[in-house]
This record gives C-alpha cells, structure tokens and sequence, in this order.
C-alpha cells in the first residue's frame, strides 16, 4: 500500500476523530498536531513494517455555517 487516507472530523464533545477509508483504523485526539502522533501509532501498530504505507494523508471535513 502505497498511502492510506483519513477522515478527519471535529468531535462533536472535541477534539478531532480520524477514521481511515480502506483500513479499520480509528483514533481521536485534542489538537490536529496530536491527532497526527495518534494517526502515525496506529498505523504502525495496524500494518507489520513491510507493509505500511508510505504516504497518510488527513482529509479535514470540517463544515461551516453560515446564517443568510
């Protein structure tokens, strides 16, 4: 596997949630600079060392309000 995506999502009580499209890998941290440290351990805890991607990429949804 050349790269993985995540989802990366607000916590509605927050934080942020990163759930990966293709693999069964979901984490959740405060900060989107520990939500990277958090993504990086579970990929390699979910992958063996031959086996891991080279590239994770966080895909930020994040939607926005706006009154008329």
């Amino acid at each position: 596997m050349s790269e993985l995506l995540f989802l990366v999502e607000p916590d509605p009580d927050g934080g942020w949630t990163a759930q990966a499209v293709g693999a069964s890998i979901c984490t959740q941290a405060e900060t989107i600079d520990e939500l990277e440290a958090v993504v990086r351990d579970a990929v390699a805890c979910h992958f063996e060392a031959g086996e891991r991607p080279k590239l994770i990429r966080l895909h930020i949804v994040e939607d926005r309000v706006l009154a008329a």
